[in-house]
């Protein structure tokens, strides 16, 4: 169930040209958090922006009591978000959502993640190997190499970090999906596809071609969906996708989903 509160910044850095990771203390939070959840940020104390702004959960300590938030300044909510100060205080809906549905003792475990969709992955993976699951991968897609996020923390965490650049100028040259295929039909070629499991986070191109991916090799597949979302809760309507059930709203039934429930239009 998710909660209102003030949660105190315990750490703010600058992590790329308009990047930003934010770490914040809530023992609730941290406590009940599922990696693929998120959270509803007020960006400032007054009505401008009014809406708040919808971030994926990107690290959960609950040893620690904290969350991290890993974000990109797109807009003035967010620009407002960079210049919060460690040890001032931000309004937090969370959290939010329904998270990534681990099976547990699957042969393989394959996260995909486009661009910023790597965040909630890495929470993902931390989970996966606290819990001793073996054959945990990593793909990494970006435009360039300067938008390559968490390699390092990923190599920590997984058995394999494999980076794709639309420009080549990190890892191989191309579309994380032609890297996704790649690797599925090469270094996956043993596996029991049917005893897998792909994640994946990234834009909606993206992930409708990770699902026919998905379907051709007969793997299961989840989809952290992306919408605008502005109340978080499912209230407002505004983030409406249609599944073979009807339409669903992303941040109440999901943002993860079945990639064989969503309808691509």
């Amino acid at each position: 169930m998710p909660i209102q509160e003030k949660c105190r910044i315990l750490d703010h850095q600058k992590v790329g040209s308009s990047y930003f990771k934010l770490t914040l203390v809530s023992p609730y939070i941290s406590s009940h958090a599922k990696p693929g959840q998120f959270v509803e940020v007020k960006c400032s104390d007054s009505y401008e922006p009014l809406l708040r702004r919808p971030i994926s959960i990107h690290r959960i300590s609950a040893e620690h009591k904290t969350f991290e938030l890993l974000y990109e300044v797109v807009g003035k909510g967010t620009g407002l978000l960079a210049a919060c100060s460690i040890g001032g205080e931000l309004d937090i809906l969370g959290p939010l959502g329904e998270g990534f549905r681990i099976v547990p003792k699957k042969q393989v475990h394959l996260l995909v993640g486009g661009g910023l969709g790597v965040a909630p992955l890495l929470a993902l993976a931390e989970t996966l190997k606290s819990l001793g699951e073996k054959a945990v991968y990593i793909l990494i897609g970006a435009k360039t190499k300067e938008c390559v996020h968490c390699e390092t923390e990923f190599n920590k965490v997984t058995d394999q970090v494999l980076v794709s650049t639309d420009d080549g100028t990190h890892g191989k040259k191309g579309l994380i999906s032609d890297l996704l295929l790649d690797f599925l039909n090469n270094q996956l070629s043993t596996f029991d596809f049917q005893l897998s499991t792909i994640y994946a986070c990234g834009s909606k191109v993206m992930l409708k071609a990770v699902a026919e991916i998905a379907s051709q090799k007969k793997i299961d597949c989840q989809l952290s969906m992306e919408e605008r979302m502005a109340c978080g809760i499912g209230a407002c309507k505004g983030c409406a996708i249609k599944t073979t059930s009807g339409y669903k709203m992303v941040c109440k039934d999901g943002p993860v989903f079945d990639a064989k429930e969503i309808v691509w239009t």
